[in-house]
């Protein structure tokens, strides 16, 4: 290779690049903004007909970006308190490697693109859904957090929209599967986020946040957990009533509900509330893979 071709600073400007995109990239939560692509996919997978693939495509990334937006400005929020976590010390904010600034105005023109492409590319409701998902997180959630633990409720709501999103985008309606889609996800994050309240009880206790175990206790959130963990359960029997799907759906999630409600309900001896509420959280993210699976599938 000719070593003149190869610019001398160009192995000094890689290194600052990537340490500048890593902490944006952080602000949007991935890990987050890949399951509403997951989910948002799975609401267009059951809309019927023909998929109109480059549209979905795009609405999708659109989608992602508001969902990123949204994450980066819920960081912004709550960067003092973020500090005062350990599990959140090390975010962008915090740690000091990325400006409060740039994180605003990153999130802020991240919004605006992803709901400009999406009004474009996917029609009024896709885009309207996704409005209320972005505001409903970021105006009302983030500073309800602080004030009352029925926030808890309320951040169920954007995070259960990428279902209603997807199927928006293909149909430019809704129908009862992306409904029922979008009931699942939002009674499925109760306790999936209760049993996270309490395995960091005291990380959120420090950082001011009135999630269900800091406000009610630990013996409240146990029980709110499990009370909603049997709604879930027999939500997902739902299409019982409304017929047009295969009845391997059934043979799916009936022994998956079974077992996850017995994993909530029965606590063994030996096992202290922490631990209970880690075996809660990591069984409920493959619980909702194989009922949105088996949905899809049926559907």
């Amino acid at each position: 290779m000719n070593e003149t071709l190869v610019k001398p600073h160009a192995v000094e400007e890689s290194p600052g690049l990537l340490r500048a995109l890593g902490p944006l990239v952080e602000l949007t939560k991935p890990s987050i903004a890949a399951l509403v692509m997951v989910t948002a996919t799975c609401g267009a997978l059951v809309a019927g007909g023909p998929l109109p693939l480059v549209r979905l495509a795009v609405a999708l990334v659109a989608t992602t970006l508001v969902v990123g937006a949204a994450n980066a400005l819920n960081m912004y929020a709550e960067r003092d308190s973020d500090a005062l976590m350990r599990r959140t010390q090390g975010r962008p904010l915090p740690s000091g490697r990325l400006s409060a600034e740039v994180a605003l105005g990153f999130g802020l023109l991240a919004a605006s693109i992803g709901l400009n492409v999406l009004g474009v590319v996917a029609g009024g409701l896709a885009c309207a859904l996704t409005l209320l998902a972005f505001a409903s997180y970021v105006f009302v959630y983030t500073p309800l957090k602080r004030v009352t633990p029925h926030a808890l409720v309320v951040g169920a709501l954007p995070g259960a929209l990428p279902p209603l999103i997807g199927y928006a985008a293909v149909r430019g309606t809704l129908g009862w599967p992306a409904l029922f889609l979008f009931a699942v996800l939002f009674v499925w994050q109760l306790p999936h986020f209760l049993a996270i309240a309490l395995f960091l009880q005291e990380d959120y206790r420090r950082g001011g946040m009135q999630v269900y175990s800091v406000a009610r206790g630990s013996d409240a959130a146990v029980r709110a957990a499990r009370g909603w963990t049997l709604v879930l359960v027999l939500l997902t029997l739902a299409p019982l009533g409304v017929g047009g799907v295969h009845p391997g759906y059934f043979a799916v999630v009936v022994p998956a509900g079974l077992a996850f409600s017995a994993l909530v309900f029965v606590k063994p001896a030996a096992l202290t509330r922490v631990r209970w509420a880690r075996r809660v959280f990591f069984a409920s993210m493959p619980y909702l893979v194989i009922v949105y699976a088996a949905f899809v599938a049926a559907a």
